[in-house]
Protein backbone atom coordinates (compact mmCIF):
# COMPACT_ATOMS: atom_id res chain seq x y z
CA UNK A 1 0.00 0.00 0.00
CA UNK A 2 1.52 3.41 -0.85
CA UNK A 3 2.33 5.34 2.19
CA UNK A 4 1.16 8.66 0.79
CA UNK A 5 -2.39 7.76 1.38
CA UNK A 6 -4.74 9.98 2.63
CA UNK A 7 -5.87 7.62 4.92
CA UNK A 8 -6.45 3.37 5.69
CA UNK A 9 -9.65 1.69 6.12
CA UNK A 10 -10.26 -2.03 6.96
CA UNK A 11 -13.18 -4.13 6.47
CA UNK A 12 -14.39 -8.06 6.22
CA UNK A 13 -14.33 -9.73 2.48
CA UNK A 14 -17.61 -11.49 1.97
CA UNK A 15 -17.39 -15.13 0.71
CA UNK A 16 -19.19 -14.91 -3.48
CA UNK A 17 -18.72 -11.30 -4.08
CA UNK A 18 -16.52 -11.00 -7.27
CA UNK A 19 -13.25 -8.86 -6.73
CA UNK A 20 -14.64 -6.96 -9.82
CA UNK A 21 -17.21 -5.62 -7.34
CA UNK A 22 -14.88 -4.67 -4.52
CA UNK A 23 -12.70 -2.89 -7.05
CA UNK A 24 -15.62 -1.21 -8.72
CA UNK A 25 -16.34 -0.19 -4.61
CA UNK A 26 -13.15 1.11 -4.03
CA UNK A 27 -13.27 3.23 -7.68
CA UNK A 28 -16.53 4.18 -6.80
CA UNK A 29 -15.40 5.89 -3.06
CA UNK A 30 -12.78 7.71 -4.78
CA UNK A 31 -15.15 9.11 -7.09
CA UNK A 32 -17.06 10.20 -3.89
CA UNK A 33 -20.22 8.01 -5.32
CA UNK A 34 -22.22 5.20 -3.58
CA UNK A 35 -21.21 1.44 -3.37
CA UNK A 36 -22.77 -0.44 -6.63
CA UNK A 37 -25.68 -2.70 -5.96
CA UNK A 38 -24.29 -6.21 -6.65
CA UNK A 39 -26.18 -8.03 -9.16
CA UNK A 40 -28.58 -10.29 -8.33
CA UNK A 41 -26.66 -13.72 -8.88
CA UNK A 42 -22.86 -12.62 -9.30
CA UNK A 43 -20.89 -14.66 -12.25
CA UNK A 44 -17.60 -15.35 -12.16
CA UNK A 45 -17.45 -13.58 -15.53
CA UNK A 46 -14.34 -11.57 -16.52
CA UNK A 47 -13.99 -8.04 -15.34
CA UNK A 48 -15.43 -4.92 -16.15
CA UNK A 49 -13.31 -2.24 -17.32
CA UNK A 50 -11.74 -0.26 -15.21
CA UNK A 51 -13.69 3.36 -14.58
CA UNK A 52 -12.15 6.27 -14.66
CA UNK A 53 -10.37 8.24 -12.17
CA UNK A 54 -11.72 11.29 -10.89
CA UNK A 55 -9.59 14.60 -10.63
CA UNK A 56 -8.63 15.39 -7.21
CA UNK A 57 -11.28 18.02 -6.47
CA UNK A 58 -13.45 14.77 -6.31
CA UNK A 59 -12.36 12.94 -3.43
CA UNK A 60 -14.22 12.41 -0.55
CA UNK A 61 -14.11 13.28 2.78
CA UNK A 62 -13.70 10.76 5.56
CA UNK A 63 -17.24 10.89 6.07
CA UNK A 64 -18.34 9.81 2.65
CA UNK A 65 -15.94 6.89 2.79
CA UNK A 66 -16.68 5.69 6.26
CA UNK A 67 -20.17 5.52 5.26
CA UNK A 68 -19.46 3.30 2.45
CA UNK A 69 -17.26 0.80 4.08
CA UNK A 70 -20.38 1.13 6.49
CA UNK A 71 -22.50 -0.01 3.44
CA UNK A 72 -20.39 -2.67 2.14
CA UNK A 73 -20.26 -4.26 5.59
CA UNK A 74 -23.81 -4.27 6.50
CA UNK A 75 -24.55 -4.51 2.61
CA UNK A 76 -26.78 -6.89 0.77
CA UNK A 77 -23.39 -8.98 -0.11
CA UNK A 78 -25.01 -12.36 1.71
CA UNK A 79 -25.32 -13.42 5.54
CA UNK A 80 -21.50 -15.80 5.80
CA UNK A 81 -18.84 -14.03 6.42
CA UNK A 82 -15.04 -14.92 5.96
CA UNK A 83 -12.51 -13.52 8.07
CA UNK A 84 -10.18 -11.54 5.63
CA UNK A 85 -9.11 -8.31 6.16
CA UNK A 86 -7.78 -5.77 3.26
CA UNK A 87 -7.46 -2.46 3.47
CA UNK A 88 -7.97 0.16 0.67
CA UNK A 89 -5.61 3.37 0.43
CA UNK A 90 -6.72 6.35 -0.69
CA UNK A 91 -4.49 8.48 -2.65
CA UNK A 92 -5.54 12.14 -1.53
CA UNK A 93 -4.86 12.99 -5.89
CA UNK A 94 -5.60 10.10 -7.84
CA UNK A 95 -3.20 9.27 -10.51
CA UNK A 96 -5.33 9.18 -14.19
CA UNK A 97 -2.14 7.04 -15.48
CA UNK A 98 -3.32 4.38 -12.52
CA UNK A 99 -6.43 3.66 -14.09
CA UNK A 100 -5.68 -0.29 -14.38
CA UNK A 101 -4.68 -0.29 -10.61
CA UNK A 102 -7.78 1.71 -9.21
CA UNK A 103 -5.77 4.11 -8.04
CA UNK A 104 -4.95 2.44 -4.73
CA UNK A 105 -1.09 0.98 -4.32
CA UNK A 106 2.01 -0.04 -6.15
CA UNK A 107 2.96 -3.09 -7.36
CA UNK A 108 5.80 -4.69 -5.96
CA UNK A 109 9.12 -4.98 -8.24
CA UNK A 110 10.61 -8.48 -8.12
CA UNK A 111 13.95 -6.99 -5.51
CA UNK A 112 10.87 -5.58 -3.45
CA UNK A 113 8.72 -9.27 -3.40
CA UNK A 114 12.69 -11.30 -2.68
CA UNK A 115 13.35 -8.63 0.54
CA UNK A 116 9.97 -9.77 2.27
CA UNK A 117 9.97 -13.64 1.08
CA UNK A 118 12.97 -14.77 3.65
CA UNK A 119 10.31 -17.34 5.61
CA UNK A 120 11.34 -20.80 6.32
CA UNK A 121 9.02 -23.29 6.85
CA UNK A 122 9.44 -26.86 8.91
CA UNK A 123 10.47 -28.84 5.73
CA UNK A 124 12.92 -26.66 4.86
CA UNK A 125 11.31 -24.50 1.55
CA UNK A 126 12.71 -21.30 1.77
CA UNK A 127 16.27 -22.59 2.81
CA UNK A 128 19.19 -20.97 0.63
CA UNK A 129 22.20 -23.28 -0.06
CA UNK A 130 24.77 -23.40 2.78
CA UNK A 131 26.29 -25.48 5.27
CA UNK A 132 27.81 -24.56 9.06
CA UNK A 133 29.55 -26.60 11.59
CA UNK A 134 29.10 -26.55 15.59
CA UNK A 135 33.00 -25.80 15.75
CA UNK A 136 32.19 -22.21 13.25
CA UNK A 137 29.23 -21.81 15.45
CA UNK A 138 30.92 -21.71 18.60
CA UNK A 139 33.45 -18.57 17.80
CA UNK A 140 30.44 -16.93 16.25
CA UNK A 141 28.03 -17.40 18.70
CA UNK A 142 30.21 -16.55 21.17
CA UNK A 143 31.13 -13.40 19.10
CA UNK A 144 27.87 -12.64 17.87
CA UNK A 145 25.51 -13.75 20.86
CA UNK A 146 26.99 -14.41 24.29
CA UNK A 147 26.67 -10.87 25.19
CA UNK A 148 23.11 -11.76 25.95
CA UNK A 149 22.21 -15.02 25.52
CA UNK A 150 25.70 -16.54 27.89
CA UNK A 151 28.24 -18.50 26.61
CA UNK A 152 25.91 -21.07 27.17
CA UNK A 153 22.76 -20.22 26.13
CA UNK A 154 21.59 -19.74 30.01
CA UNK A 155 20.82 -15.99 29.28
CA UNK A 156 22.29 -12.73 30.73
CA UNK A 157 19.73 -11.03 33.07
CA UNK A 158 16.32 -11.26 30.91
CA UNK A 159 17.36 -11.68 27.48
CA UNK A 160 16.24 -15.58 26.82
CA UNK A 161 17.67 -18.21 27.86
CA UNK A 162 18.21 -20.61 24.44
CA UNK A 163 19.09 -24.49 26.07
CA UNK A 164 17.78 -26.49 28.54
CA UNK A 165 14.65 -26.49 30.21
CA UNK A 166 13.90 -30.55 29.54
CA UNK A 167 10.65 -31.51 30.73
CA UNK A 168 9.63 -28.54 32.73
CA UNK A 169 6.86 -27.53 30.01
CA UNK A 170 4.04 -29.08 33.08
CA UNK A 171 5.73 -27.20 35.48
CA UNK A 172 4.44 -24.12 37.35
CA UNK A 173 7.51 -21.98 36.02
CA UNK A 174 8.10 -23.92 32.55
CA UNK A 175 11.48 -22.88 30.74
CA UNK A 176 10.84 -22.10 27.18
CA UNK A 177 13.71 -22.56 25.11
CA UNK A 178 15.10 -23.73 21.96
CA UNK A 179 15.40 -27.80 22.71
CA UNK A 180 12.63 -27.76 25.06
CA UNK A 181 9.78 -25.75 23.71
CA UNK A 182 10.41 -24.96 19.80
CA UNK A 183 8.74 -27.69 17.51
CA UNK A 184 10.81 -26.66 14.45
CA UNK A 185 14.69 -26.21 13.57
CA UNK A 186 13.40 -24.21 10.66
CA UNK A 187 12.01 -21.81 13.58
CA UNK A 188 15.43 -21.56 14.53
CA UNK A 189 17.18 -20.91 11.54
CA UNK A 190 14.55 -18.33 10.27
CA UNK A 191 14.80 -16.39 13.22
CA UNK A 192 18.52 -15.84 13.50
CA UNK A 193 18.39 -15.28 10.04
CA UNK A 194 15.44 -12.63 10.28
CA UNK A 195 16.04 -10.84 13.69
CA UNK A 196 19.65 -11.53 15.20
CA UNK A 197 21.71 -10.03 16.55
CA UNK A 198 19.77 -8.04 18.21
CA UNK A 199 21.71 -4.68 17.14
CA UNK A 200 22.40 -5.95 14.01
CA UNK A 201 19.56 -7.87 12.24
CA UNK A 202 19.74 -9.72 9.04
CA UNK A 203 23.60 -8.84 8.77
CA UNK A 204 24.56 -12.65 9.06
CA UNK A 205 25.85 -14.20 6.08
CA UNK A 206 23.53 -17.52 5.30
CA UNK A 207 26.62 -20.20 6.78
CA UNK A 208 27.19 -18.10 9.67
CA UNK A 209 23.42 -18.55 10.42
CA UNK A 210 23.72 -21.98 9.82
CA UNK A 211 26.78 -22.34 11.77
CA UNK A 212 25.00 -20.46 14.45
CA UNK A 213 22.08 -22.44 14.57
CA UNK A 214 24.30 -25.85 14.81
CA UNK A 215 26.01 -24.67 17.96
CA UNK A 216 22.56 -24.08 19.47
CA UNK A 217 21.11 -27.47 18.61
CA UNK A 218 24.38 -28.39 20.02
CA UNK A 219 24.11 -26.55 23.40
CA UNK A 220 20.45 -28.73 23.71
CA UNK A 221 22.15 -32.21 23.07
CA UNK A 222 20.11 -32.23 19.76
CA UNK A 223 23.55 -32.50 18.48
CA UNK A 224 26.85 -33.77 18.56
CA UNK A 225 29.97 -31.51 18.66
CA UNK A 226 30.93 -32.42 15.14
CA UNK A 227 27.88 -31.96 13.64
CA UNK A 228 27.68 -29.70 10.53
CA UNK A 229 23.91 -27.97 9.43
CA UNK A 230 22.88 -27.84 5.65
CA UNK A 231 20.03 -26.74 3.63
CA UNK A 232 19.75 -30.53 2.93
CA UNK A 233 19.80 -32.14 6.69
CA UNK A 234 17.84 -29.23 8.56
CA UNK A 235 14.16 -30.34 7.59
CA UNK A 236 15.36 -34.07 9.26
CA UNK A 237 16.60 -32.67 12.82
CA UNK A 238 13.90 -34.00 15.24
CA UNK A 239 13.09 -31.36 18.19
CA UNK A 240 12.14 -32.77 21.29
CA UNK A 241 8.76 -30.70 21.63
CA UNK A 242 7.73 -31.80 17.92
CA UNK A 243 5.04 -33.02 19.13
CA UNK A 244 3.84 -30.41 21.67
CA UNK A 245 1.60 -27.90 19.23
CA UNK A 246 -2.09 -28.71 17.49
CA UNK A 247 -2.90 -26.52 14.19
CA UNK A 248 -4.61 -24.87 13.07
CA UNK A 249 -5.08 -22.69 15.80
CA UNK A 250 -9.46 -22.48 16.13
CA UNK A 251 -9.38 -19.47 18.17
CA UNK A 252 -10.66 -16.11 15.98
CA UNK A 253 -7.84 -13.72 15.18
CA UNK A 254 -9.91 -10.55 16.83
CA UNK A 255 -12.79 -10.71 18.95
CA UNK A 256 -13.64 -6.49 17.81
CA UNK A 257 -16.94 -5.53 16.39
CA UNK A 258 -17.09 -3.42 13.22
CA UNK A 259 -16.54 0.19 14.29
CA UNK A 260 -16.04 2.75 11.85
CA UNK A 261 -17.27 5.64 14.48
CA UNK A 262 -14.56 8.50 16.03
CA UNK A 263 -11.82 7.34 14.42
CA UNK A 264 -8.08 8.58 15.17
CA UNK A 265 -6.44 11.28 12.86
CA UNK A 266 -3.57 9.50 11.80
CA UNK A 267 -2.22 12.50 11.72
CA UNK A 268 -2.20 13.18 15.32
CA UNK A 269 -0.43 9.80 16.40
CA UNK A 270 2.61 9.79 17.54
CA UNK A 271 5.02 7.90 19.01
CA UNK A 272 6.59 9.45 22.31
CA UNK A 273 8.65 6.00 23.66
CA UNK A 274 9.63 2.56 22.89
CA UNK A 275 9.51 -1.00 24.65
CA UNK A 276 12.41 -0.92 26.50
CA UNK A 277 10.63 1.89 29.02
CA UNK A 278 8.01 -0.80 30.09
CA UNK A 279 11.09 -3.03 30.41
CA UNK A 280 10.03 -5.40 27.55
CA UNK A 281 13.76 -5.16 26.12
CA UNK A 282 15.82 -6.37 29.74
CA UNK A 283 18.51 -3.83 30.13
CA UNK A 284 19.23 -3.91 33.90
CA UNK A 285 22.12 -6.30 33.73
CA UNK A 286 23.67 -4.05 31.51
CA UNK A 287 23.33 -1.45 34.44
CA UNK A 288 24.69 -2.83 37.84
CA UNK A 289 25.95 0.20 39.69
CA UNK A 290 27.05 2.23 36.91
CA UNK A 291 28.85 5.53 38.10
CA UNK A 292 29.20 4.98 41.37
CA UNK A 293 32.93 3.93 41.18
CA UNK A 294 33.30 6.01 38.24
CA UNK A 295 32.28 8.94 40.17
CA UNK A 296 34.22 8.63 43.21
CA UNK A 297 37.42 8.90 41.05
CA UNK A 298 36.38 11.71 39.53
CA UNK A 299 35.92 13.51 42.70
CA UNK A 300 39.13 12.38 44.28
CA UNK A 301 41.30 13.27 41.09
CA UNK A 302 39.29 16.87 40.75
CA UNK A 303 39.87 17.38 44.87
CA UNK A 304 44.19 16.49 43.99
CA UNK A 305 43.69 18.87 40.94
CA UNK A 306 44.53 16.04 38.69
CA UNK A 307 42.29 14.02 35.89
CA UNK A 308 41.87 10.09 36.10
CA UNK A 309 44.59 7.71 35.88
CA UNK A 310 43.52 6.11 32.13
CA UNK A 311 46.01 4.53 29.48
CA UNK A 312 48.23 7.27 27.21
CA UNK A 313 46.62 7.39 23.70
CA UNK A 314 50.15 6.91 22.37
CA UNK A 315 50.54 3.32 24.01
CA UNK A 316 47.15 1.75 22.76
CA UNK A 317 46.76 -0.97 19.89
CA UNK A 318 43.98 0.63 17.31
CA UNK A 319 43.70 -2.85 15.90
CA UNK A 320 42.68 -4.80 19.42
CA UNK A 321 40.42 -1.53 19.60
CA UNK A 322 38.17 -2.24 16.49
CA UNK A 323 38.40 -6.37 18.01
CA UNK A 324 37.07 -4.93 21.37
CA UNK A 325 34.63 -3.02 20.15
CA UNK A 326 33.20 -5.73 17.68
CA UNK A 327 33.47 -8.29 20.79
CA UNK A 328 32.23 -6.56 23.60
CA UNK A 329 30.75 -2.91 22.93
CA UNK A 330 28.34 -3.32 19.83
CA UNK A 331 25.90 -5.15 21.63
CA UNK A 332 24.51 -1.42 22.98
CA UNK A 333 26.48 0.98 20.70
CA UNK A 334 25.25 -0.25 17.49
CA UNK A 335 21.91 0.25 18.12
CA UNK A 336 21.82 3.17 21.07
CA UNK A 337 20.77 0.34 23.82
CA UNK A 338 20.42 1.37 27.15
CA UNK A 339 21.01 5.30 26.25
CA UNK A 340 24.38 4.18 24.45
CA UNK A 341 25.31 6.63 22.02
CA UNK A 342 25.45 4.80 18.30
CA UNK A 343 29.13 3.85 16.78
CA UNK A 344 28.07 6.50 14.13
CA UNK A 345 26.58 9.61 15.94
CA UNK A 346 28.76 12.25 16.00
CA UNK A 347 26.84 15.02 17.51
CA UNK A 348 26.63 12.66 20.40
CA UNK A 349 30.24 11.70 20.41
CA UNK A 350 31.76 15.48 20.09
CA UNK A 351 29.38 16.12 22.82
CA UNK A 352 31.28 13.51 24.97
CA UNK A 353 35.12 14.15 23.40
CA UNK A 354 34.42 17.75 24.48
CA UNK A 355 34.82 16.20 28.49
CA UNK A 356 38.29 15.46 27.36
CA UNK A 357 40.36 11.98 27.21
CA UNK A 358 41.09 11.51 30.46
CA UNK A 359 37.30 11.82 31.36
CA UNK A 360 36.03 10.12 28.58
CA UNK A 361 38.06 7.14 29.03
CA UNK A 362 37.24 6.93 32.84
CA UNK A 363 33.94 7.34 32.13
CA UNK A 364 34.30 3.75 29.98
CA UNK A 365 36.95 1.65 32.46
CA UNK A 366 34.74 2.53 35.45
CA UNK A 367 31.08 3.02 34.85
CA UNK A 368 29.16 6.23 34.50
CA UNK A 369 25.75 7.07 34.97
CA UNK A 370 24.55 10.08 32.35
CA UNK A 371 21.17 11.86 32.17
CA UNK A 372 20.18 9.48 28.82
CA UNK A 373 21.54 6.13 30.38
CA UNK A 374 24.76 4.08 31.87
CA UNK A 375 27.32 2.75 31.05
CA UNK A 376 28.73 -0.21 32.77
CA UNK A 377 32.22 -0.10 33.92
CA UNK A 378 34.17 -2.17 30.92
CA UNK A 379 30.34 -2.68 29.48
CA UNK A 380 30.31 -5.39 31.85
CA UNK A 381 33.29 -7.34 30.53
CA UNK A 382 35.74 -7.10 33.36
CA UNK A 383 38.01 -9.34 31.67
CA UNK A 384 38.72 -6.92 29.59
CA UNK A 385 42.26 -4.67 30.25
CA UNK A 386 42.28 -1.17 30.42
CA UNK A 387 44.29 -0.31 27.44
CA UNK A 388 41.56 -2.58 25.14
CA UNK A 389 38.76 -0.27 26.45
CA UNK A 390 40.52 3.00 25.42
CA UNK A 391 41.02 1.45 22.21
CA UNK A 392 37.91 0.69 21.71
CA UNK A 393 36.74 3.92 22.52
CA UNK A 394 39.64 5.60 19.81
CA UNK A 395 37.85 3.15 17.38
CA UNK A 396 34.12 4.13 18.12
CA UNK A 397 35.37 8.25 18.05
CA UNK A 398 37.31 7.74 14.61
CA UNK A 399 34.18 5.57 13.21
CA UNK A 400 32.14 8.68 14.01
CA UNK A 401 34.33 11.01 12.59
CA UNK A 402 35.07 12.77 15.90
CA UNK A 403 38.61 13.97 16.89
CA UNK A 404 40.27 11.67 19.17
CA UNK A 405 40.67 14.71 22.40
CA UNK A 406 44.31 14.95 23.94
Amino acid sequence: MSRSSKFVCSFSVLPGVPWAMLALFAAGLAAGCAPPEPPASPEPTASPEPPAVADAASVPGEDAVASGLQSLATGHFGPELEAREISLAFRPEPDPARAGHYGLGETPTAEQIAGWDIDVRPDGQGLPAGSGSVADGEMLYEEKCAECHGSFGEGQGRWPVLAGGEGSLTHDRPEKTVGSYWPYASTLWDYIHRAMPFYAPQSLEDDEVYAIAAYVLYLNDIVDDEFVLTHENLASIEMPNADGFFGPDPRPDVRNALCMENCKDPSEIRITWDSTELGVTPTEHFKDDAGAESAARESEAQSAGAAPDVPALADLDLDEGASTYATACQACHAAGLAGAPKADDAAEWARRADQGWAILVNHALNGYQGEAGYMPAKGGQAQLSDAAVAAAVVHMLTSAGVDVPQ
